[in-house]
C-alpha cells in the first residue's frame, strides 16, 4: 500500500495576525518604557486642560450672577431667542385667524446719536400661535420680513418661504394662519381674496388653549463699518387692519405683552423706543417689538456665554505636543540606528510602521478623550458659577465632541508619524505638521486674517479637523457673522475631519512606499 502525501499551504492568514500583534506590543512596549514620550503624553493631557479652562475664566462683566447662566430652551432642547411684542387672546381648540398686515416699518439706534430708519431684514411681523408665554414653548408663525418675504416659521429651527417683496402701503400683505389640532397653516394674499398657501406645521402635544394673536419683533441691525462688523439696537413696527376670528376665542378685549421680557440676545430696545401696540378706531393695530424668535446662534449677538468648544480651545497646545512625540516615536529610531534592528525582526516595513502609527495614534486618541471629558464638564460649570450663559447641546453633540476631540488627535499624531518617517529629521518635520495643523487654526480663528482666505484655510489645510469640534449651529433665518473667528467653520464637523484624515493617510502611505524602497 503506498500512501500519498500531500503538503498544506502555510496558514498565512493566523501567521500575519500573529506577527502583527506582536509587532504592536513591541512598538507598544517601546512607548511606555520611554519615561519622556509618556511624560510629555501626560503634559500634552494638563496643557489641554489648563489652557481650555484658564483661556474661559474671565469674570461675568457686571459681577457674578449678573446674567442668567442659561438660554431658554426649544422643543427639541435647543437654545432660542424668544423675545417678541404679542398682542393676543386664547383660542381653544381648531380656529383661524386673518389679518391685513399693512405695512412692516423699524428704526435701528447707529450708536452716533443718529437713528436709521427702515426694517431689518430679518425683522418680523405677522400672526402667531403660541402654546403659552414661557420663553421656548411651541409655535408655529405666519409673517412678512424686512428683506426675506413672508415665512412659515415654527418650533424656532423651522423656515419656510413665501411669496418674496417687501410689505408697504402700496403693496399690503393678507395673512391667515389655521390651527387643526396639532396641525397649523399658514397663507398669504395680497388682495384678501386670492390665498397662497405658504408652508405648513406639525407641532406634537400642542395643548387644546393657546395663545394667538399679532407680533413684532426685530434682531440687531447689522452694521459693516472700518473696524469690522458691529450690531445696534432695533425695533420694528407692524400695522395690522381688524384681525377676523373663526372658532372658540376668549371674549373681552386684545391683551399686549412683551415675551421674554426683554429682547433677547439678537437685539434690544433703542434708548427711545419701547415694545407696545395701539388700538385703531376700526379695530387694527400697531405693534411695535424687539428680539428674535428664532434659535441662538454664536458670534457676537450670542450675549455673554460659551459653548463647548471655547473650553476645548486649550487643543492646540496639546495638539502640539502630540505631534512632537508622535515625530520623535520614529526619527529618534532613525537618529540612534534602532530602526535598522527593529526591521531586521519584522521584515515587513510597512507592518512596522503600521504599528507605530496604531500605537502613536491610539495613545493620542485616549488623550484628547480623557482631556475633553474632564475640561468639558469642568468649563461648564464653572462659567455657569461666573454667571455665564452655557450654550446647551445635546447628549449625542457633547459624545461627538469629546470623540472627535481624541480623533483629532489621533490623526494629528498618525500625520506626523508619516511625516517623521519622510523626512527622518524631527525638527523639520514637527515644523511642518504644526504649520499645518495648529498655525492655520490659530490663524483663521484669531480673526487676523479676511475671513475669505480663513475659510480657505479651513477648508484645504489639515486644520480643518478642528471642525469635529463645533457646536454652534447655523441658519439662514438668523442674523450673525457665520465665520471662523465667531466660531464657525466653513465644512461640517465629520467632513473638516476627513480632510485631516485624508492628509494623515497619504502622509503615510508615501512613508510606507519610502521605506519599503530603500534602505533604513
Amino acid at each position: 500500500m503506498t500512501a500519498t502525501l500531500t503538503s498544506r499551504p502555510p496558514a498565512t492568514g493566523r501567521a500575519g495576525q500573529g506577527g502583527f500583534l506582536r509587532t504592536l506590543h513591541a512598538e507598544w512596549t517601546k512607548f511606555r518604557t520611554v519615561r519622556g514620550w509618556v511624560l510629555a503624553t501626560a503634559g500634552a493631557l494638563l496643557a489641554t486642560i489648563v489652557v481650555g479652562l484658564l483661556g474661559t475664566a474671565a469674570p461675568a462683566p457686571g459681577g457674578r450672577g449678573a446674567h442668567s447662566a442659561s438660554y431658554p430652551e426649544g422643543p427639541g432642547g435647543e437654545a432660542v431667542n424668544d423675545s417678541f411684542y404679542f398682542v393676543r387672546k386664547t383660542l381653544t381648540g381648531d380656529g383661524a385667524l386673518t389679518v391685513h398686515l399693512r405695512s412692516l416699518t423699524g428704526v435701528a439706534d447707529t450708536g452716533t446719536g443718529r437713528t436709521a430708519r427702515g426694517a431689518q431684514p430679518w425683522a418680523k411681523a405677522g400672526i402667531i400661535v403660541k402654546e403659552n408665554l414661557t420663553q421656548g414653548s411651541p409655535y408655529a408663525a405666519v409673517m412678512a420680513t424686512g428683506g426675506h418675504g413672508v415665512r412659515m416659521q415654527y418650533n424656532y429651527t423651522h423656515d419656510t418661504a413665501g411669496p418674496p417683496g417687501e410689505v408697504s402701503q402700496g403693496s399690503p400683505r393678507w395673512l391667515r394662519l389655521v390651527r387643526s389640532g396639532d396641525r397649523l397653516t399658514g397663507s398669504t394674499s395680497t388682495d384678501g381674496s386670492h390665498w397662497t398657501k405658504v408652508g405648513h406645521a406639525k407641532v406634537p402635544g400642542l395643548a387644546r388653549t393657546v395663545q394667538a394673536g399679532l407680533f413684532a419683533t426685530s434682531p440687531q441691525a447689522k452694521q459693516d463699518t472700518a473696524a469690522g462688523t458691529g450690531f445696534s439696537p432695533a425695533v420694528a413696527t407692524g400695522t395690522f387692519g381688524r384681525p377676523a376670528l373663526t372658532g372658540d376665542w376668549s371674549q373681552g378685549a386684545w391683551s399686549g405683552t412683551q415675551v421674554g421680557g426683554d429682547a433677547g440676545t439678537s437685539g434690544s430696545y433703542t434708548n427711545t423706543s419701547e415694545g407696545g401696540f395701539t388700538q385703531t378706531d376700526g379695530g387694527g393695530f400697531t405693534v411695535t417689538g424687539a428680539g428674535d424668535i428664532a434659535p441662538v446662534v454664536g458670534g457676537p449677538v450670542m450675549g455673554v456665554g460659551f459653548s463647548a468648544e471655547n473650553f476645548l480651545v486649550g487643543t492646540f497646545a496639546g495638539l502640539i505636543v502630540v505631534i512632537a512625540v508622535a515625530t520623535v516615536f520614529i526619527t529618534g529610531e532613525y537618529r540612534r540606528g534602532l530602526l535598522r534592528t527593529t526591521m531586521a525582526a519584522t521584515p515587513l516595513r510597512g507592518r512596522v510602521l503600521g504599528a507605530k502609527a496604531l500605537v502613536a495614534g491610539g495613545v493620542a486618541f485616549a488623550m484628547g478623550l480623557v482631556a475633553a471629558a474632564i475640561t468639558v464638564p469642568l468649563g461648564e460649570r464653572s462659567a455657569r458659577g461666573r454667571g455665564f450663559h452655557v450654550f446647551p447641546v445635546t447628549s449625542a453633540t457633547e459624545v461627538r465632541v469629546m470623540v472627535g476631540t481624541g480623533l483629532l488627535c489621533a490623526a494629528a499624531a498618525v500625520l506626523a508619524l508619516g511625516a517623521g518617517a519622510l523626512l527622518r529629521r524631527s525638527g523639520a518635520a514637527v515644523a511642518l505638521v504644526i504649520a499645518s495643523i495648529v498655525l492655520p487654526f490659530l490663524l483663521a480663528t484669531s480673526g487676523v486674517l479676511p475671513p475669505g482666505v480663513s475659510a480657505w484655510l479651513l477648508r484645504v489645510t489639515p486644520a480643518a479637523g478642528f471642525a469635529i469640534q463645533q457646536t454652534l449651529p447655523q441658519y439662514t433665518q438668523v442674523l450673525s457673522v457665520y465665520e471662523p473667528s465667531t466660531g464657525y467653520y466653513p465644512l461640517a464637523p465629520w467632513v473638516g475631519l476627513a480632510v485631516l484624515c485624508g492628509y494623515a493617510t497619504l502622509a503615510l502611505g508615501l512613508a510606507v512606499v519610502r521605506l519599503r524602497g530603500r534602505d533604513v
